[in-house]
């Protein structure tokens, strides 16, 4: 009897994604916030694997965030209010940042201010320093004075996008909430104020009450719904996004598994970020 045919091997895919200027290995990225600086994790997840990584928002101060209860959890989700509670970017470039040059994935540093002039600040700080992939820039977090106001208004979407371009050359994500009537508007606005592509979405806001004690269950009483809920209304951003704006789209929202992550690039996203799945599966951005 003849020997079996040897198998074919396998040609290599190439995963490699585009964002603007910024080329990723793979469009499997983890979300700010919920992955802390990867340091956390480096036990149980193959660093060099993911396409990028979004360590914990920093402000040029220290933050002490919001007052506790900062987490509940919801039938569908998570709900959220820690106020981006941080060192600040000193204590980051000296604790955080050596770690993160090395952990084999590209870094995009998300980045907050209540100003444009604290995010030009905090761009200018980080446009020298080696082993930063790309900036992504908090504008709409929904757990911090005017943080919202930001990302609500078209001029004050590109004001702040204009000053963090012209104070670096690295490439630019801006992360726009859905908690606005028109999102295309939003995007556009970044997109002419010179953003390499846009993060959809940021959390949506939201409230848990508990109704014996006739009191709310976070602390600073709304906070932002992120998990499978939102899913839905990141999907429907996305779509109403790729229709009207040019460039590169990064789907986050309730992405919990690989069926997940394929309805956001059929809808037009050509990255994804894995956030709240990371609480519920710490490993799950490795898995997929």
């Amino acid at each position: 009897m003849p020997d079996p045919a040897p198998i074919a091997s396998q040609p290599s895919v190439d995963l490699a994604v585009t964002l603007g200027r910024l080329r990723l290995p793979n469009p499997i990225m983890v979300a700010s916030g919920t992955f802390g600086y990867a340091g956390e994790m480096e036990k149980i997840v193959p660093l060099d694997r993911l396409g990028g990584i979004v360590p914990k928002t920093i402000t040029l101060a220290a933050r002490l965030g919001n007052r506790p209860w900062r987490t509940v959890e919801t039938s569908a989700g998570l709900l959220n209010s820690i106020g981006l509670d941080n060192d600040g970017i000193d204590q980051f470039l000296v604790d955080k940042l050596p770690f993160l040059r090395g952990c084999g994935a590209p870094v995009v540093v998300s980045i907050a201010g209540g100003s444009v002039d604290e995010f030009v600040e905090l761009a200018a700080r980080l446009a020298t320093e080696p082993g930063i992939a790309a900036l992504e820039l908090n504008i709409s977090c929904p757990n911090v004075s005017h943080g919202v106001d930001l990302a609500t208004d078209p001029e004050m979407c590109r004001a702040v996008v204009a000053g963090v371009r012209a104070a670096t050359d690295t490439p630019v994500l801006a992360k726009l909430t859905p908690n606005v009537s028109d999102i295309a508007a939003i995007a556009q606005a970044a997109a002419d104020g010179g953003a390499d592509a846009v993060t959809l979405i940021n959390t949506c806001q939201g409230m848990a009450v508990d109704w014996r004690r006739r009191r709310p269950l976070l602390g600073n009483v709304i906070g932002g719904l992120s998990g499978p809920a939102i899913k839905p209304i990141a999907l429907r951003c996305v779509h109403q996004v790729r229709r009207a704006v040019a460039i590169p789209i990064i789907g986050v929202g309730g992405i919990m598994t690989i069926d997940d992550c394929m309805e956001f690039f059929v809808t037009g996203a050509s990255a994804i970020q894995i956030g709240t799945a990371s609480f519920a599966e710490p490993v799950v951005s490795g898995r997929l």
